[in-house]
């Protein structure tokens, strides 16, 4: 952004290569400090296993499941396996969701079983930075 009085709270092209499609990956901790924010954005065409070994983590997190027509994200067309809990529970989703986990819920596996159509998948973490999940 140009140099002016609030061009420092425009961030450019936070866009890094992903698997299938360019990924959106937003620290606060590198752009703003420690905000308690970290934004992942993918954009899945076919299936994978994301995450495979439960974990939990020291923040909260917000995962966003919906369909990738920005005209429509109704338009989900995919079964997402997530479980959850130390029993892991096992939740099929097959319209738009968000999840919440709280801070040291285990979670995973998180497997894309069927992507009929591109299905965004958001993960907000109340978290200056990401970090790697802990067993």
């Amino acid at each position: 952004m140009s140099e002016s009085k609030y061009g420092k709270y425009f961030f450019e092209k936070p866009i890094v290569e992903g698997k299938f499609a360019p990924r959106l990956i937003f620290f606060s901790s590198k752009h703003v400090g420690e905000k308690n924010f970290s934004l992942l954005w993918n954009c899945v065409t076919e299936p994978f296993m994301m995450a495979e070994e439960p974990h939990s983590h020291d923040f909260d997190q917000f995962l966003h499941f919906y369909g990738a027509n920005s005209l429509n994200i109704t338009d989900f067309d995919a079964e997402v396996e997530l479980s959850v809990g130390d029993e892991g529970e096992k939740h099929i989703v097959t319209a738009p969701t968000v999840v919440h986990i709280p801070k040291g819920l285990i979670h995973c596996p998180l497997y894309f079983k069927v992507v009929n159509k591109p299905v965004i998948f958001m993960n907000v973490a109340l978290t200056p930075q990401y970090m790697k999940p802990k067993p």
